[in-house]
């Protein structure tokens, strides 16, 4: 079923960055005739294209206005085109969309507010963004880095635990509640970061003293802990920045350095497996002012279509942009290595610094709980993904490249189980 072996290593964006690298939607919704208050009848899981399409019937049509963060038709806004198009098939037309690219409607930071305001309905919430606002939800942001690292078995992993740590978890949902949102899909990202150079920086001694682009306090920290000095840049100067030594190096991801077209600048990349940095991911929801006007059926069929913005997320945006990273690394004469022993020391102690701090979060009722709970799920996902589902890492990022294919992988029984385990429970009915 799944074309890879794994080289089993240990186990354990910029925001800015992974702002961009994170797909964005966000809608104002507009209902026809009565002006569509919520409720009726609904449909029962596993339900049909079919099945939605005579439900949608007796529906009045609802117009959606949502954004991408990326041009239209490029492999990182995919995900959400594709399922904002599986939504309009199912619905037979009647949810249709109207869709801002680039981030025409509001910039990422405010996207939250604009789902409030009215401007949008649908969109990608930061909350790295807004720490002090979100911050039961920061705090599972910044265990992230205790993922897997690696393309394959990394990237699904780190797109299943968070969201079942966050359902979970009381207090995250309160805020998102709090702020008026509806979270569809509490945190995705965009695969895993790692030090994008100028040179090749691998050693404390070849960082020390370098300014290192940085998205959050997280990442700021793990810089510091190397030697480096961090830098607030946002990823549109990155290239210039690079080019012009004003940087040496900036934490990303491919898909991020492949976005923000600044990777032959810096193709000499570190991502270890034993020393992760923190992650910048983002949420979809709904304003919940809105969500609560849409019919019962509409809002299942948001749901039962999460399989397509989940999976694309991976397998239309991820898997390819790091098939040209890995392209454009090898063009540029850069290349794809680990830390040596005492940098992923120092990574290491900075990582059990990090954890040590969310075990003292007061936004959270029982933070140490919190903190084991996170590394239990994420130890079980691996374990799920690995040796329950079969997927295996085949080849390191170097290789990606020339390995890929858009049937190497067959990413179905991931999204079943993950949608089943975690998803299913929180289905609208």
């Amino acid at each position: 079923m799944i074309a890879m072996r794994t080289n089993r290593r240990s186990t354990r964006l910029l925001a800015m960055l992974a702002v961009a690298g994170v797909v964005t939607l966000s809608a104002c919704a507009e209902q026809g005739g009565s002006g569509g208050s919520g409720g009726g009848e609904g449909l029962d899981p596993g339900a049909s294209k079919e099945d939605y399409i005579a439900a949608f019937e007796s529906v009045d049509p609802i117009t959606i206005r949502t954004q991408s963060p990326a041009p239209k038709g490029s492999a990182t806004g995919k995900n959400i085109e594709d399922y904002l198009a599986s939504i309009e098939e199912w619905s037979d037309g009647k949810i249709s969309f109207d869709i801002a690219y680039a981030n025409a409607v509001a910039d990422p930071a405010e996207i939250d507010d604009a789902l409030n305001d009215g401007r949008l309905d649908l969109g990608q919430v930061l909350p790295i963004y807004e720490p002090s606002e979100y911050p039961a939800t920061v705090a599972l942001i910044e265990t992230g880095f205790i993922s897997h690292q690696s393309p394959v078995v990394g990237a699904l992993q780190s797109n299943a635990w968070p969201n079942e740590v966050a359902f979970d978890t009381p207090e995250i949902l309160q805020e998102w509640d709090d702020h008026g949102l509806v979270p569809l899909v509490p945190i995705y990202n965009s695969g895993s970061n790692g030090l994008f150079c100028s040179q090749e920086r691998n050693s404390l001694s070849s960082i020390s003293g370098q300014a290192i682009g940085s998205g959050g306090s997280a990442q700021s920290k793990q810089i510091e802990s190397l030697g480096g000095s961090p830098a607030s840049i946002a990823y549109t100067e990155l290239y210039e920045s690079l080019e012009r030594g004003v940087v040496g190096c900036t934490v990303s991801s491919p898909t991020v350095a492949v976005l923000g077209g600044y990777l032959s600048e810096a193709p000499n990349v570190v991502i270890d497996d034993q020393a992760g940095f923190a992650l910048a991911p983002g949420g979809m929801a709904f304003s919940k002012a809105t969500w609560e006007t849409l019919p019962l059926v509409a809002q299942q069929l948001f749901w039962d279509r999460l399989d397509v913005f989940i999976g694309g997320n991976i397998s239309s945006k991820i898997w390819p942009n790091t098939v040209e990273a890995a392209a454009t690394v090898t063009e540029a004469g850069g290349s794809f290595t680990t830390f040596d022993d005492e940098a992923r020391a120092a990574m290491q102690e900075a990582n059990e610094g990090l954890l040590d701090s969310v075990r003292q979060a007061s936004a959270l009722d029982d933070a140490n709980a919190f903190v084991d709970g996170a590394q239990e799920s994420a130890d079980r996902w691996f374990e799920i993904v690995t040796d329950e589902l079969g997927y295996t890492d085949e080849v390191g990022y170097e290789d990606f490249d020339t390995w890929y294919s858009e049937d190497a992988i067959d990413i179905d029984a991931f999204l079943q189980k993950l949608l089943d385990d975690t998803f299913a429970e929180h289905r609208p009915s």
